[in-house]
């Protein structure tokens, strides 16, 4: 299934690629880095990484922004906040929050792959105030509740 999302791509990131699936069974297309400088990322730090692009996702969709694996597991760099979350309603630059928990310094350089975004789609509710809920057999054993 594809739908067309209309993408707005920022001065700063004219020469950069749009985000896209690195191979067809991709959930996620990566982001890359539309910092106008490098950025130094030491153990535990953290800094918002433009993306140089904007989206207009239709109502009763969202975008996640999470962690590439490969920094993850090579370089201990994470999106701080993932998955963070871009509003359908939200048309702003998109932010990635990256963290450094590698023993390394990690240096984000322009036009490097740094995040994935996701697209899926969403159910809003109303909450219904009730007395008692339905039982199961889990009942309100939570944590390690159904073992290691």
């Amino acid at each position: 299934m594809s739908m067309e999302v209309p993408v707005k791509v920022f001065d700063h990131a004219k020469d950069l690629p749009l985000p896209k699936y690195m191979t067809d069974g991709s959930a996620g297309m990566d982001l890359y880095a539309a910092c106008l400088q490098s950025v130094t990322l030491n153990f535990g730090e953290r800094a918002i990484i433009p993306s140089g692009i904007a989206i207009a996702l239709p109502k009763g969709y969202q975008a996640q922004i999470r962690s590439r694996s490969g920094l993850a597991l090579k370089n201990g760099v994470i999106v701080m906040n993932a998955p963070g979350t871009i509003d359908s309603d939200y048309r702003g630059e998109i932010g990635i929050i990256l963290c450094s928990f590698g023993k390394e310094p990690f240096i984000v350089e322009r036009g490097a792959r740094i995040a994935q975004i996701v697209i899926s789609q969403y159910t809003t509710i109303k909450w219904k105030p009730v007395l008692n809920l339905d039982d199961t057999s889990r009942r309100d054993q939570g944590f390690g509740s159904t073992g290691v």
